[in-house]
């Protein structure tokens, strides 16, 4: 099924097929797409004059140009009317071009039978997704896309906050925070320990600048859940959301670090691809395969969180 409804939430037809293009439906709305071009061309604006800085090159003019025809780009692929007038002058092209192909249409039908043609009446998709979220909220549900099918889910907070509170639980991996705000702490303890590292030259200068967390670039690792619809009683997937988490990029250094000599190590023992198994599968048994083997798949459960927390 397209969307998969266990909270029972009444839609109206125009809802459940906006629901049913699925969560990679993206409508156009010039307006939103406008805010967040001017939003999105400031911050790579200053990502690249940063590049340039680190280079200890000034950014000058191509950065400006750069940005401007990229607006300009952006702006073309919307085509946003910037007044009445020209809002109105394109609403009367349409009419009028709608009215001659009616004409022709007509003109081409047997006297016996006139069709009448209308234009299609565009959708407001602003306003149904609005009216949807109002709907959702007022009725305690929650809306998520699917852990396998990836199409919408529909079900009740109550379900989420049960499963959310057994599974915190059984893994004892997490707590919730309430008002608490471990952040400011964590980035001063971090910045800390890596100024010492730098002071006791373990770190180069560079190494120092590039680890060092900047306050308005990192958020706390948030827990979410997706739901497993086609299993018995929609379990949930358990989702950690950690792409600015104030030690990611320490993670990513000690991976560049680490990764060369894990792979080397492994060797004999990793399948990087559903190929290179194919292929040692067809190695292996040439030697070892007997009419009694026996091929099987091991699922373990809460891997990751049932490893002993240091």
């Amino acid at each position: 099924p397209a969307i998969i409804n266990q909270a029972n939430l009444k839609l109206t037809e125009q809802e459940h097929q906006l629901l049913r293009l699925g969560p990679r439906f993206i409508f156009d709305d010039p307006k939103t797409a406008a805010r967040r071009r001017t939003t999105e061309l400031a911050t790579l604006k200053r990502k690249l004059e940063a590049r340039f800085f680190e280079k200890k090159v000034s950014p000058g003019r191509p950065v400006e140009q750069f940005i401007a025809e990229l607006d300009v780009l952006l702006q073309n692929l919307h085509n946003i009317p910037t007044t009445k007038k020209q809002i109105q002058f394109n609403r009367i092209q349409t009419n009028k071009s709608f009215d001659t192909l009616s004409s022709i249409i007509q003109s081409s039908q047997s006297s016996q039978s006139q069709v009448i043609i209308r234009p299609k009446k565009k959708k407001n998709h602003g306003r149904i997704v609005k009216r949807l979220k109002y709907k959702i909220h007022l009725a305690n549900t929650v809306l998520r896309k699917t852990d396998k099918s990836k199409v919408f889910h529909l079900g009740t907070v109550d379900h989420y906050q049960k499963k959310s509170e057994e599974y915190m639980e059984k893994t004892k991996a997490y707590q919730c925070l309430g008002v608490t705000d471990p952040l400011p702490d964590l980035i001063q303890r971090t910045n800390k320990y890596l100024l010492d590292l730098r002071l006791a030259k373990w770190i180069t200068q560079k190494q120092y600048e590039q680890l060092s967390i900047k306050p308005n670039e990192v958020e706390l690792a948030h827990l979410y859940y997706l739901p497993k619809a086609h299993k018995l009683g929609t379990p949930l997937r358990p989702i950690i959301s950690g792409l600015k988490h104030p030690t990611i990029k320490i993670s990513k250094f000690l991976d560049d670090l680490l990764r060369p000599l894990f792979d080397q190590m492994a060797l004999d023992s990793t399948v990087t691809s559903g190929f290179e198994l194919i292929k040692k599968l067809q190695e292996w048994s040439t030697v070892n395969m007997c009419q009694d083997t026996l091929f099987c798949t091991i699922d373990v459960t809460d891997l990751y969180t049932m490893v002993p927390q240091i």
